[in-house]
């Protein structure tokens, strides 16, 4: 049925396109350039995920973690993006749509991070504005949910600038560089948007 599983839902991402940034499925080709940035942000990254396995960067981990993005997408249970830098095609770094619920919820969680190198220059924040009417449009999405450390505050300051609302906190939600965390919970809904799309 179209109300559980929205056809456009299992064609493959394209290419979404935002005012200095587009936002592109990985692919293995891109190894080196993620592993790269990926370990020279490793000190940036590490307060806000959880604990990187020993294999974290090897080829044959990445190679497990394309397939994986790839089957989710194909089953309509989550899309990954690598975040690029429109001008020199240069990955900034990384935004999940991901736990996609259907039915009566019509739903997904957003995850995002960057590389050390390129914060503070507004990438992250195009990132998410470009995904909203992906989310909301392509993916028939009623709700983006999204949460964050209380002291992430600039992770706080992209969402509420994308126009997240706080929903409340969250005790203990994610396990974080080893430890259980506290996190704000934030939604969007497809009819806060322009887009308008009820998503059902």
């Amino acid at each position: 049925m179209a109300f559980l599983r929205p056809s456009v839902a299992n064609e493959a991402p394209e290419i979404v396109r935002g005012a200095r940034i587009h936002l592109r499925p990985l692919c293995l080709d891109d190894y080196t350039e993620w592993s790269d940035l990926r370990s020279v942000s490793r000190a940036h990254l590490k307060p806000w995920e959880p604990e990187w396995r020993q294999d974290e960067l090897w080829r044959s981990s990445y190679r497990r973690r394309i397939r994986h993005y790839q089957r989710e997408a194909r089953e309509d249970l989550g899309y990954a993006f690598g975040v690029f830098e429109t001008a020199e095609d240069r990955l900034v770094g990384g935004l999940t749509l991901g736990n996609v619920r259907r039915g009566v919820m019509q739903c997904a969680t957003l995850g995002y991070w960057l590389g050390v190198a390129h914060i503070r220059r507004g990438h992250m924040s195009d990132a998410v504005r470009t995904v909203i009417p992906y989310a909301f449009g392509k993916l028939r999405l009623h709700r983006l949910e999204a949460a964050s450390m209380p002291s992430n505050t600039a992770s706080i300051s992209v969402l509420e600038r994308a126009g997240f609302a706080r929903e409340g906190l969250a005790r203990r939600y994610l396990k974080i560089s080893g430890s259980w965390q506290d996190h704000i919970r934030f939604a969007l809904l497809a009819d806060e948007t322009d887009e308008g799309a009820d998503g059902i």
